[in-house]
């Protein structure tokens, strides 16, 4: 059960209408994760904004996906694990994958180096060794790129974060991360 009350976009008041109704026209649906942030204004705008900025930035889509869920599985957020799973899909990864991102790892290497830096990231909390951040530039990552990974883990973490906090209602084909932690 949700312990995070949704807003619904229909009785939102002020900058949250206006910025569900922005969701609405830019995706077709208002997902329930915007429903949770529009608590609070401010959030639901942070939240777009950030989004927003690492969209327009050097990382390719299907790499920011992967990351995603990659993160996702690590945090055992389903609901960020479902909405990643479907939107990689949507960018055209395969998912077979989208399965080895669920174990933090790729079917290529480039990628791999990647997930394994995101995750570093995130299991030390930022306190990385020098030969992980080797690792990921002579994968050939450029040092805006390697930002932009350490982004999208904070990004990522805050919603895997929201989202086991709120229990938010998975409106998106569910992926249970019990079910591949089992499978592992």
């Amino acid at each position: 059960m949700t312990r995070i009350k949704p807003v619904e976009p229909s009785k939102a008041q002020g900058k949250s209408r206006e910025l569900l109704e922005t969701v609405k026209k830019q995706m077709g649906s208002v997902p329930n994760i915007f429903k949770g942030f529009a608590n609070s204004p401010a959030v639901l705008e942070f939240y777009l904004a950030q989004s927003k900025a690492l969209a327009d930035g050097d990382l390719d889509p299907k790499l920011r996906e992967t990351i995603a869920v990659t993160l996702a599985s690590i945090n055992q957020c389903d609901y960020c694990v479902s909405a990643h799973t479907y939107l990689g899909k949507k960018a055209g990864i395969a998912p077979s994958e989208l399965a080895a991102n669920l174990e933090g790892r790729s079917e290529d290497a480039k990628t791999g180096t990647a997930l394994r830096f995101a995750r570093a990231v995130a299991d030390t909390r930022g306190r990385i060794e020098d030969n992980d951040l080797k690792r990921v530039r002579d994968a050939g990552f450029s040092e805006g790129e390697i930002v932009e990974i350490i982004a999208h883990v904070g990004m990522n973490l805050f919603t895997n974060y929201f989202n086991n906090v709120a229990r938010t209602e998975i409106d998106f084909p569910h992926v249970d991360t019990a079910q591949r932690a089992s499978a592992a």
